[in-house]
């Protein structure tokens, strides 16, 4: 896809000093979150050339089993073609542009536009469009491809032509998910949480755990990450002892695409201690689920994983939380919660959803609220961004990433 352009010096000039007004290590101005024209930036610039997690493989286990996943103006088919390949197409028809596929989900023989019944393959490939004459050659109307990568059963897509650089980062976090087998999972539930802000400051939640401590106290009661204090060596050693002996790696990778030449996008892996008498994120401590993947036992650590700075995981040793910030509008995003066991574990027998779901639910309703009430004050014309504590890193990190995608669009404009 071709970049912004700006219709008029005007407008140019408008972006360049709202870059301006940006301070290193503060929280952004207030028109990154409250304009218009920089949320249509921000879908053309950031998200259409990102790679972003759209769902697991298990959710594709038949042939023309498809999925829709939609973010801004955008909405993307995924499917499993007949050559029992995932593949990923613009969901839009190639006569006048009508959606095709209006369910979330479902299974298909064949796509064809609810407007003129131009039909396609599951391929993408033009199967039939009536009436257009003898000099029209469907081979140029096959729907518009979009970019695919499947990572240990997690499914990636980017619309742009030229997609980030994923590999180098993928290869490197590889053997670090590896005993989770997360391939060998499915989804047990998901949920939306409706917020009313901007997906920026959504995104920047997450990014820190800051708030963790006076936000979220049934969170605060298991995960040791909320306090830089309580997270010491001592703890982290004994973590790192015990996940050792269950087969779980102890290394951290931090990869940043603006520090290392190789790589087009961030990657994180880190695993933590949660507090003792806690062996997963639970209301109680105990065991949701059954033990994913290779594992031998329960370590009481929890992984961040980071794939790119759109895609966020959380894994315990008996479930994962995959976390997604999608935008709706210029404020209104999607807070998408996945919640992934192993896939052999049954509903009733092995988890029961009002234990598996607990912790994270209460969690984004919290998420919710401090995002809501975040955009109530940063609407207001008083508004002035204040400077970042030494535990939101993250926002710090995301704010390098972001600008640097952004900035592209003057070069280009």
């Amino acid at each position: 896809m071709s970049p912004l352009k700006f219709t008029d010096q005007r407008s140019k000039e408008a972006l360049e000093n709202l870059l301006g007004d940006y301070t290193t290590g503060h929280a952004l101005p207030r028109d990154f979150y409250t304009s218009d024209a920089v949320y249509e930036i921000d879908i053309k610039q950031y998200w259409n050339k990102s790679w972003i997690w759209v769902g697991h493989i298990s959710q594709l286990a038949q042939i023309g089993d498809y999925m829709v996943f939609e973010y801004g103006p955008e909405s993307v088919i995924i499917v499993r073609d007949k050559q029992d390949r995932i593949l990923a197409f613009q969901n839009i028809c190639r006569h006048r542009g009508s959606r095709i596929c209006l369910k979330k989900s479902g299974s298909a023989r064949v796509f064809s536009c609810p407007y003129h019944a131009w039909t396609y393959e599951l391929n993408g490939k033009l199967r039939a469009a009536r009436e257009m004459g003898s000099n029209f050659n469907p081979e140029n109307y096959h729907l518009l491809g979009v970019h695919l990568r499947v990572f240990e059963g997690l499914i990636f897509i980017c619309s742009a032509e030229n997609p980030p650089a994923i590999e180098l980062g993928l290869s490197k976090l590889q053997p670090l998910v590896a005993p989770f087998q997360l391939a060998k999972m499915k989804i047990a539930h998901s949920k939306v949480y409706p917020v009313p802000a901007n997906w920026k400051l959504a995104l920047e939640n997450y990014m820190e755990c800051y708030h963790c401590a006076p936000a979220h106290t049934e969170y605060s009661r298991s995960h040791s990450l909320k306090d830089p204090a309580i997270l010491t060596e001592d703890l982290r050693n004994v973590l790192k002892v015990k996940s050792q002996q269950v087969g779980i790696p102890t290394l951290e990778l931090q990869i940043n695409r603006l520090t290392d030449e190789m790589s087009d996008m961030d990657f994180y892996y880190s695993r933590y201690p949660l507090y003792p008498g806690y062996l997963t994120g639970s209301k109680t401590g105990a065991a949701v689920a059954p033990l994913l993947g290779r594992l031998g036992d329960y370590d009481g650590g929890t992984t961040d994983i980071q794939i790119g700075v759109l895609n966020n995981f959380l894994a315990y040793s008996d479930h994962v939380i995959g976390y997604r910030f999608v935008p709706v509008a210029q404020q209104e995003t999607r807070l998408e919660v996945v919640w992934m066991v192993h896939e052999n574990a049954e509903l009733g027998r092995d988890y029961t959803l009002k234990d598996l779901t607990w912790l994270w639910d209460v969690t984004s309703k919290d998420d919710e609220r401090i995002i809501r009430l975040n955009q109530k004050g940063v609407n207001s014309h008083h508004y002035l961004p204040g400077p970042l504590s030494q535990m939101e890193w993250g926002i710090r990190a995301f704010h390098e990433v972001y600008f640097s995608q952004i900035k592209s669009s003057l070069l280009s404009g």
